[in-house]
């Protein structure tokens, strides 16, 4: 048996198709989905979704959203998300360096500034991620 994974943005759907398994970046943890789940709806934090629709992997880039798994269909909403191979790598890359370094520059008094700076790290460091780079 599958899964019939959906992945849905506010601007597209970026995965419809059936899989075998599917790793969620939940609030919680990473969240292993298996044909015959139990029905579950999960908050989803920023990170890489990893689907396998036959024998290899496919990574999503995921900007948070939620995911409800019923009768071994797995429905998620997110703000945004984009396929790990649509997304060039040294752009994520030189991204991630911008957003570290933007990081490590903004003052932890301006809560406002500190937010968006761990927010926009994180997207860099899921795009990154998901284009098949790795963070040290």
């Amino acid at each position: 048996m599958s899964l019939t994974v959906r992945v849905i943005a506010p601007d597209q759907t970026v995965w419809d198709a059936e899989a075998e398994e599917v790793i969620l970046p939940s609030t919680t943890g990473q969240l292993g989905i298996l044909s015959g789940h139990a029905p579950l709806m999960t908050a989803l934090d920023v990170g890489v979704m990893r689907v396998r629709p036959a024998k290899d992997w496919v990574a999503i880039a995921l900007m948070g959203g939620f995911a409800e798994v019923d009768n071994d269909e797995v429905t998620i909403l997110v703000r945004g998300a984009e396929r790990g191979d649509s997304i060039n790598q040294d752009d994520a890359r030189s991204a991630f360096e911008t957003a570290q370094a933007t990081m490590t520059a903004t003052s932890s008094d301006d809560r406002q500034a500190a937010l968006q700076a761990r927010q926009a790290l994180q997207k860099a460091r899921a795009r990154l991620q998901a284009a098949g780079g790795s963070v040290g």
